[in-house]
């Protein structure tokens, strides 16, 4: 939807693409984010109840690893309807449709690269500040180990299985009630979900953050797949921060190691991307055994995954398609495989 010619504008948008000048503008998300484009700026509101303390750290990390993080093109955390709203430059995203054709090198190097930054480097805070001094931020010279929240990788997946919870509830005429057709899938990722440790069973509520479970600790992105980079000035750099923080490095492989696990990904895409990773130096996964450090994440994006796709569909109302099929038989495998561990 464009704000030029259309019949009628929504009002967080309108006031999203006024806060950048006004002109012309396109809605490019809409979910529990609104991401709008005017010219050559983004303008993206985050949720109500994000933490703004938090959203201003990120802010900040951005800022201060130009070259691997895209950097915010304003330096403050605004406010719209509300809402909490940053400011970034306008990229050219990959190509969804052309896998083969993705930077699946440049994006390994750039994880590689954010996993590297010591995590005793202290913050600095002239980067980036808070607008109208509204809201804490951690003072400079603040070690990333304590300035960054955890990542928010493990608590992603807790919330996909817990958007399972409206199918439970629906009873619309036999097809997607406990009795319908969903409900075998619901029960599967269920049953894959329980098989997880349980820092990867985190609540959103961050009872267990991400920066307590096992495996080497770095500054990681959180919520990384390719629709996470994309081309600024002729170089590739990693956006949104929403779930940047200290966590598990292995987490941000997980989703393509997830696919590739499920068979949606080729081994020859998957082998490019790891093996660029190690050649950067990517410390997640150890080079003669990556599947040490990745088992739990990708059972747990394949989970994730799964759960988002199932809700989809049943919030669509409509079947499963053959990648949601074959996401939901991958956890039926892990839950087989767990009964004989």
């Amino acid at each position: 939807m464009t704000g030029e010619g259309a019949l009628t504008s929504p009002p967080l948008a309108e006031s999203l693409a006024a806060l950048v000048g006004g002109g012309p503008w396109t809605v490019l998300k809409d979910t529990k984010v609104t991401v709008v484009r005017s010219g050559d700026l983004v303008v993206k509101a985050h949720p109500p109840d994000t933490d703004e303390t938090a959203l201003a750290a990120r802010l900040r990390m951005a800022a201060a690893l130009p070259g691997v993080l895209l950097p915010p093109a304003s330096p403050r955390v605004g406010h719209v309807a509300g809402r909490p709203v940053t400011v970034w430059p306008a990229g050219e995203p990959v190509d969804p449709g052309d896998p083969d054709a993705a930077p699946w090198e440049a994006a390994a190097v750039l994880l590689a690269r954010l996993h590297a930054t010591p995590l005793d480097t202290p913050l600095d805070g002239s980067a980036a500040s808070p607008v109208d001094g509204a809201q804490a931020t951690p003072p400079d010279g603040v070690p990333l180990s304590r300035a960054l929240p955890p990542a928010g990788g493990p608590a992603r997946v807790a919330r996909a299985v817990a958007l399972l919870d409206a199918l439970d509830g629906q009873a619309s005429e036999g097809r997607n009630g406990p009795g319908g057709a969903y409900a075998a899938p619901v029960a599967v990722i269920r049953a894959a979900f329980a098989t997880l440790p349980r820092e990867a069973r985190a609540a959103a509520s961050g009872l267990v953050p991400a920066a307590r479970a096992e495996g080497p600790h770095a500054v990681t992105h959180g919520d990384w797949h390719l629709g996470q980079i994309v081309r600024h000035r002729g170089a590739w750099a990693l956006i949104d921060v929403d779930d940047l923080g200290v966590g598990v490095a292995a987490w941000d492989l997980a989703r393509p190691a997830a696919w590739y696990a499920t068979g949606l990904l080729s081994p020859d895409l998957w082998e490019r991307f790891l093996c660029a990773y190690l050649g950067a130096g990517g410390s997640a996964v150890p080079a003669g055994d990556p599947w040490r450090e990745l088992d739990v994440p990708a059972r747990a994006l394949t989970v994730q995954l799964a759960a988002t796709a199932v809700a989809a569909a049943g919030a669509e109302g409509r079947p499963l398609d053959e990648v949601e099929r074959t996401l939901v038989s991958s956890c039926g495998r892990i839950t087989q495989a767990a009964a004989t561990r």
